[in-house]
């Protein structure tokens, strides 16, 4: 059991360095305008070790530069980042039924965009080392990159700082192809995603909400949407949970 921990382990690792390397040079530019308004190094990478958001982190931000109030902060936090509860609930089903409480804890800290998206690609089953491998490396990651763009200041060029932005973006790309040049259901799953996503930041009514909101709208239909037409047989889980087990 020991040994086939250390494998999920090290697996989560070698998914998570990736993640890493994308979350340092997106959080540099987190750290830089954290800088800009007056945060020190440390309340930066605290406030990122703690939230692991860069949306939530950026809004939290000019909040802050505007003085906002305590409960206007946490309300915002709570509408953008309301789409990893529901990433974790979804997760939990990937799971084995007899996982300890601490464990689903642990787990739901370092629940992101792109570690939820390596979790879901890796198997019907998934133990929970491979995650603690995944945040071991990502969270420091993008941690060290908001204090190190605090710590930087404004000494790169706007161009480089533009670059710095776009990583992200590719970083989504490296998750998702991979599971979707496997399954052709997880492809058009995907691209109804972003049909949906570009339909929902148009229409008159669900336009004028929130990124955040209009992101666990759209996990909500096309993941049940996903369910009812393309449900998976419990045979199979049980069969990957074995595996999981050893």
């Amino acid at each position: 059991m020991e040994i086939n921990r250390r494998a999920w382990y090290i697996r989560g690792v070698r998914d998570g360095i990736p993640i890493a390397l994308g979350y340092l040079a997106v959080s540099f530019t987190l750290g830089i305008a954290a800088g800009n308004m007056g945060m020190a190094s440390f309340p930066a990478a605290l406030m990122s070790l703690t939230n692991v958001t860069s949306a939530g982190e950026f809004a939290a931000l000019g909040l802050i530069s505007a003085g906002a109030a305590y409960m206007e902060v946490a309300g915002t936090q709570l509408i953008i980042n309301l789409r990893y509860c529901l990433m974790s609930c979804a997760l939990s089903q990937k799971l084995p039924r007899k996982m300890p409480f601490y464990h689903r804890l642990l787990m739901a800290y370092g629940i992101t965009d792109e570690i939820f998206g390596i979790a879901i690609g890796s198997g019907k089953v998934v133990d929970p080392f491979y995650l603690y491998g995944a945040i071991s490396v990502a969270v420091p990651g993008w941690t060290f990159g908001t204090w190190l763009g605090v710590a930087s200041g404004n000494i790169l060029p706007g161009r480089v700082l533009s670059a710095l932005n776009v990583a992200l973006y590719g970083m989504f790309i490296a998750v998702i192809v991979p599971p979707a040049r496997k399954e052709k259901i997880v492809a058009g799953m995907i691209g109804a995603s972003m049909a949906a996503s570009f339909l929902f930041s148009h229409l008159p009514l669900i336009g004028g909400l929130s990124s955040g909101m209009r992101i666990i709208l759209l996990t909500v239909v096309i993941a049940g949407a996903g369910a009812v037409l393309f449900p998976v047989h419990e045979e199979e889980e049980k069969e990957e949970e074995k595996e999981v087990q050893g």
